[in-house]
């Protein structure tokens, strides 16, 4: 029970500086995760969740070098 506490409040303390989107996508992450695979799934999951809804991730630059947006 200790560690779920611990892990809560580790969750709680990086939401605090995450956007809308990510949120979303951490959570949903930890909810495929955890129907694959269980609790390391749910980690895992949360953790590409997170990284792919990352607020940079959008954009790239073409040839040209301009920013595009692919979101």
């Amino acid at each position: 029970m200790r560690s779920l506490g611990l892990a809560l409040l580790a969750c709680l303390a990086v939401a605090a500086c995450s956007t809308q989107r990510q949120t979303v996508g951490t959570a949903a992450g930890v909810a495929a995760g955890a129907v694959v695979a269980g609790p390391v799934g749910a980690v895992v999951g949360g953790a590409v969740g997170a990284v792919a809804t990352a607020p940079g991730s959008c954009y790239y630059r073409n040839r040209y070098g301009r920013l595009r947006r692919v979101c």
